[in-house]
């Protein structure tokens, strides 16, 4: 582990459509709502945390040219601050297929420098921040290998079908890739996402079959994220987090003051928006106990070692 990098978290999988900008954003909105400084990295050329936050045709958003520059030239980055309140952003876009394919070449003859670029533009960023979250693309290997090498920690969203659990078994083999190199480098947890919450037999199977791929011991969340596809677009088409989101919605008027008043109303109005809040605020809460929990006990075992 890169020292300062303690506290960062890689939510990776790999395929896509399994959550992992979703969890992202709104893992990072919500602590940075309750008072954590947090740092979203967006590894994705795709660039999709800009939807989930906002700012997608916002002149802050350089489709992740400064990022790319940073990790393909060995330089230094600075994040967007003020996405949210307490949220900067390292901003990714269709840029980072260069950097891509700059750390290929640069693999070629310095493959530890290569799968290092992402932890050498974080290092002097970490003191700013109690907690910095990447998300990483589904594919582009490379990038992964970089996420995966500057972080302690690996969250990993999958759904309840056989493929989406493949990618788990994939992230698996990129974590041995980068294992002599980040040592510390461990599974936080798997987290169900997109989860019918009528569906308990579906998802007691998914939870025994991640066991069954990873070893009885594997971390598996608690807490799922359930299926809420309305919420999720209209999340996505305001630029609202869940709980933002949850927010306009209980603020909005009722449906019968809209038609009693004639008030003019084209705020949010997807009511599962609360149930969606919820989900990621109990994740959110999971995530920072299981890594403090962790420092403790690496506390206390330095403490009898000394």
């Amino acid at each position: 582990m890169v020292a300062g990098l303690e506290r960062v978290v890689a939510v990776v999988n790999g395929k896509g459509g399994v959550g992992k900008t979703t969890i992202s954003a709104n893992i990072g909105g919500m602590l940075a709502s309750s008072g954590y400084r947090v740092l979203l990295v967006d590894m994705d050329p795709q660039g999709n945390l800009a939807e989930e936050l906002g700012y997608t045709h916002g002149e802050i958003n350089d489709d992740g040219l400064a990022l790319a520059q940073a990790l393909a030239f060995s330089g230094g980055a600075t994040p967007v601050d003020g996405v949210r309140e307490n949220l900067d952003v390292l901003i990714g876009g269709p840029h980072l297929d260069m950097a891509a394919a700059g750390l290929t070449m640069k693999a070629q003859k310095d493959p530890t420098a290569a799968k290092l670029a992402l932890a050498s533009v974080l290092t002097p960023l970490a003191d700013g921040y109690d907690l910095i979250l990447i998300d990483c693309p589904p594919g582009q290997e490379t990038l992964q290998q970089a996420a995966l090498a500057a972080a302690r920690w690996a969250l990993i969203p999958v759904k309840t079908d056989a493929s989406s659990r493949k990618g788990l078994r994939d992230v698996a083999r990129r974590l041995d890739a980068v294992v002599g190199l980040n040592p510390d480098l461990d599974l936080l947890g798997v987290v169900l996402f997109g989860v019918n919450r009528s569906a308990k037999r579906v998802s007691e199977t998914a939870r025994a079959a991640i066991a069954e791929d990873l070893g009885d011991e594997a971390p598996i969340f608690t807490t799922s994220i359930r299926h809420a596809e309305a919420a999720a677009q209209e999340s996505r088409e305001r630029g609202l987090l869940a709980f933002e989101l949850e927010e306009a919605v209980l603020s909005a008027p009722k449906w019968w003051e809209v038609r009693r008043d004639h008030i003019q109303h084209d705020g949010p109005r997807s009511r599962s928006a609360v149930g969606l809040a919820e989900d990621f605020q109990a994740l959110g809460e999971e995530v920072i106990a299981r890594i403090t929990a962790s420092e403790a006990r690496e506390t206390v075992a330095a403490g009898e070692a000394v």
